[in-house]
């Protein structure tokens, strides 16, 4: 029996949604739970649901999400896995996923620039790890682009806004992010990926702040959509 065996002998691997035995083809997600995963195809149908929804707020060229998020759903225990309980492979399996599809999109073809969306250095000291990075570097890679987490800073340490009202929430994210090495971005067409977009005020935040620099175009892509 190889290293290999012995160790899925004692250490199987799991679905990270039903926690049931991954067999030996799959990886990450088990079949039935792929099946179940509820895809937008934003990016195949030309969807511009994002778009309208950061309409009047935010100017960007193309928007996607991979999946719908749904309370006490698939998405939202991939997202939790990932995000709280130290899973990065996760991120890892849905950048591959998600920019294996963009690169077969022309919306997505000139992107030079891939920005994940920034913790605050207390919270990334903390956590150990920006949740959307392993995502944005894999999907970087599939779009032949740079990934760049040093030109977008979250410069303050905030709790949820969840039930804050947006306007409240667009005046608190708008004081906690801030633009370095804006040459790095000058004249780029740049992808921002995050987890999830909700209300989008972390986005439309993040849009603002690099607007700053000169000539940058600007698409958005996150791993789901509430």
């Amino acid at each position: 029996m190889g290293i290999r065996n012995v160790i899925d002998l004692f250490f199987p691997k799991v679905c990270y949604t039903c926690y049931n035995q991954l067999l030996d083809f799959e990886q990450h997600v088990c079949t039935h739970c792929r099946h179940q995963l509820p895809i937008t195809n934003f990016h195949h149908n030309e969807d511009d649901t994002i778009k309208k929804a950061l309409y009047g707020r935010a100017k960007i060229e193309h928007a996607t999400a991979l999946f719908h998020f749904e309370k006490k759903g698939i998405v939202q225990q991939l997202i939790h896995n990932l995000k709280y309980r130290g899973y990065q492979d996760i991120g890892v399996f849905l950048g591959q996923w998600l920019g294996n599809e963009l690169k077969h999109s022309a919306a997505y073809n000139d992107i030079d620039m891939v920005i994940p969306v920034p913790l605050h250095k207390k919270k990334l000291k903390s956590r150990g790890y920006n949740q959307v990075a392993q995502f944005a570097i894999e999907i970087a890679k599939a779009l032949d682009a740079q990934y760049n987490d040093k030109s977008l800073i979250k410069i303050s340490n905030t709790q949820s806004q969840v039930h804050k009202k947006r306007l409240a929430r667009w005046q608190i994210h708008n004081e906690h992010f801030s633009l370095s090495n804006a040459e790095l971005i000058t004249q780029k067409h740049i992808l921002l990926v995050d987890d999830l977009i909700t209300t989008g005020a972390t986005l439309e935040s993040c849009i603002s702040v690099l607007n700053k620099a000169e000539n940058v175009k600007i698409s958005i892509a996150t791993m789901a959509i509430a």
